[in-house]
C-alpha cells in the first residue's frame, strides 16, 4: 500500500509539468503582442506629422497599454513556472530580474490586478481622450450611446480598483496571521 502511496505522490507532483505547455503559450503570445507592436508604431509613423495631438496620444497610449499587457505577461510567466513548476537556473546571470523567485502566489496576486488596473486606467484614458461630447446637446438629460460605454468603463475601472485594495487588504491580513501564529 506504501508503494502505492508514493507512486501516487510522485505522479501528482510530476503533474506539475503540465503547466509547463501554458507558460510556452504565453511566450508565444508575447511574440504576438510584439508582432501587434510594430504594426501600430510602423503605422503611426508615416502620419505623424499629420495626426491631431490627440491621435498622436491615442496611438502612444495604445503602446503603452500593449507594453503593459507584455510586462504582465513576463511576470506570470517567470512566477508562475517557478512558483509552480520549477526554478528557472540562469547561472547567475547579472540580469536576472530581482523580483525572480521572490514573488509568491499572493505577490502575483496583487501584481497582476495591479497591472490589470493600469491598463484600465490607460482604456478610460483613451476613451476620454476619444469623447467628442458628453450628452446630447438637444436634450440635455438624454445619454447617448458613447455617455452609457463611458460610464460602464468608468464603473469597471472602479471595480477593479476596489478588487486590487481588497486583495491587497486580504493579504495583508494573512501575512500578519502567519506571523502572528509564528510568536
Amino acid at each position: 500500500m506504501k508503494q502505492i502511496e508514493h507512486a501516487l505522490e510522485v505522479l501528482i507532483f510530476n503533474s506539475r509539468w503540465l503547466l509547463a505547455p501554458f507558460y510556452l503559450g504565453l511566450v508565444v503570445s508575447v511574440a504576438l503582442l510584439l508582432v501587434k507592436f510594430g504594426q501600430e508604431f510602423f503605422h503611426m509613423l508615416p502620419t505623424i506629422f499629420t495626426s491631431s495631438e490627440s491621435d498622436v496620444i491615442l496611438a502612444v497610449l495604445t503602446l503603452v497599454d500593449m507594453s503593459l499587457v507584455a510586462n504582465l505577461l513576463i511576470i506570470i510567466i517567470f512566477s508562475g513556472y517557478e512558483n509552480f513548476v520549477s526554478k528557472i537556473d540562469t547561472g547567475g546571470h547579472e540580469d536576472r530580474p530581482d523580483w525572480m523567485g521572490k514573488v509568491d502566489f499572493s505577490g502575483l496576486k496583487v501584481k497582476l490586478i495591479a497591472s490589470i488596473v493600469a491598463i484600465s486606467a490607460i482604456e478610460l484614458l483613451k476613451a476620454f481622450v476619444n469623447v467628442t461630447s458628453v450628452g446630447n446637446p438637444g436634450d440635455p438629460g438624454a445619454w447617448t450611446v458613447a455617455d452609457k460605454q463611458l460610464a460602464w468603463k468608468v464603473g469597471i475601472h472602479f471595480v477593479l480598483i476596489v478588487s486590487g485594495v481588497l486583495f491587497a487588504i486580504m493579504d495583508r491580513v494573512a501575512e500578519g496571521t502567519k506571523s502572528h501564529g509564528k510568536h
